[in-house]
This record gives C-alpha cells, structure tokens and sequence, in this order.
C-alpha cells in the first residue's frame, strides 16, 4: 500500500502560516480583561473591513476560550488599552459607565509642530463619520509633554518640529483625536486619512508605517462592586522607535 505523501514536503507546496502571537492581556479576572491591541489589527468586521477576516474579537474568543463583549472600539491603526467583558451584565454595567462619563482614556500621540500652549482643549463639534452627516458636540484635552527637532528640512525651515501629546477625549466620536488634531493643524503623524503626507513621508523613509497613536491608560469602575480600576500600556515596537529619535523618556 502507498503511503499519503506528506503535501507539506511537495515541491511548491507552502508550509501552513504560523499561528498568531497571543494578544498580551494587561488585566484580567471573572469578569472582564484588557488587553493590548496590536497596531494594525481591526477590532471586529464592518464596512471599513474591506474584505479582511483577521479581527482583534476573534482572536480574543479562540485565546479566552469563551464569549467576549467588546466594551469600547480602537481604531485599526491604534494600539493599547482595550476593555471587554466576559457576560453580558458585566458588559451592560461597563457600557453604562463609558456613556455616563466614567470611563478615563488616555492616549499618546505624537503630531506636527509644538502646540503652543502645555494644556489646553479642544471643543469642536464633528459629524459621525461616513454616512452620519450630523454634527455632534466633541470635546478632546490636550497636555503637550514633550518637543523635538529632526534635521529634515520642512516648509521654510531648516528642521521640523514634532510633539508628544496626551490625550483625553471627553466624547466619543468617530475618529474624535485624529481630527481634533487635523483642526488644529497638528496633525497626528502616520494618519493617512487625516494627517499631513509630507511629514507621514519623513517618518516612513526612517522606518516608523504605523499611525502614532497608543491608548496608553483606562480608568474605570468595576462592573461587580464599582471599585476603581486602573490598568496602563507602555508604547512599544515603532512608537518608541520614533521616540528615541527625540530622547524623549516617559
């Protein structure tokens, strides 16, 4: 009788892809997790997918084991801090929360130019994105933390210039910092769709594709008992590449 031959060890035949690297989980007990979400990576399916069937949630299920309810949303291009529930009144109560105001995100970015002042607010309403035309109030907190120069001549300027932001968005809107930033123009850098090319350009040819944009900080109350959590992400891979070009240290 013939042996099946092995197809992995045919000529032209390609070895399977290995599996995902599990997502690191920066928090976790009976009731909820947060993780740190990968830049890149779409959180669930929807019309910005595109055709994609690789999804932070479905990774999540297959890691966990289990049901997971996504408690808030991170863009594809945003890393960090992610909150989910594992049952559904751990969820109700967490969603209450985030739109009762009692959910703290904050982010670190890093954008065009050195904003002029070290805190300041940025109030201006925006639409919901594709689709929704209607303008909602949207209110994002700024504290500049750190300036840098690189030699890379900018728009009548010998060097350009660059700041690392934390922000605290008081709303939730679609895509609510990138365009905060874009009204400002301090545009947040690797942002294709709201950023400045020319300065996204500058950081790729240095080896930094992402967007720089990190949800480095969730403050909330726990579902079971209201206790407050807080739970951090340290930057990592090309957004502290991008920092140590400046020196810049947290």
């Amino acid at each position: 009788m013939n042996a099946i031959p092995d197809t992995d060890a045919l000529p032209g035949a390609f070895p399977p892809e290995p599996a995902p690297a599990p997502v690191p989980v920066l928090y976790q007990d009976p009731y909820l997790a947060v993780v740190d979400k990968p830049a890149g990576l779409m959180v669930h399916d929807s019309k910005l997918a595109r055709g994609e069937d690789d999804f932070l949630a479905d990774r999540l299920r297959a890691q966990f084991g289990r049901q997971v309810f996504l408690v808030h949303r991170l863009d594809r291009a945003t890393s960090g801090c992610l909150l989910l529930a594992f049952d559904r009144d751990s969820a109700s109560a967490l969603g209450k929360a985030l739109m009762a105001g009692e959910v703290e995100k904050d982010y670190l970015a890093i954008c065009r130019g050195w904003p002029a002042e070290e805190r300041f607010t940025v109030d201006h309403a925006l639409d919901g994105g594709p689709g929704k035309p209607q303008k909602k109030e949207a209110v994002t907190e700024f504290e500049r933390l750190l300036c840098g120069e690189l030699e890379v001549p900018s728009t009548g300027f010998p060097t350009s210039r660059y700041a690392l932001l934390r922000a605290r968005p008081l709303t939730g809107r679609f895509r609510q910092i990138r365009r905060h930033l874009k009204h400002l123009s301090h545009h947040l850098i690797g942002d294709t769709s709201h950023g400045d090319g020319r300065h996204n350009r500058t950081f790729r040819m240095l080896g930094v594709h992402r967007m720089l944009l990190h949800a480095e900080r969730l403050r909330f109350p726990h579902p079971l008992d209201g206790r407050p959590m807080e739970v951090f992400a340290a930057p990592e891979g090309e957004f502290t590449k991008a920092m140590g070009w400046f020196g810049w240290r947290l």
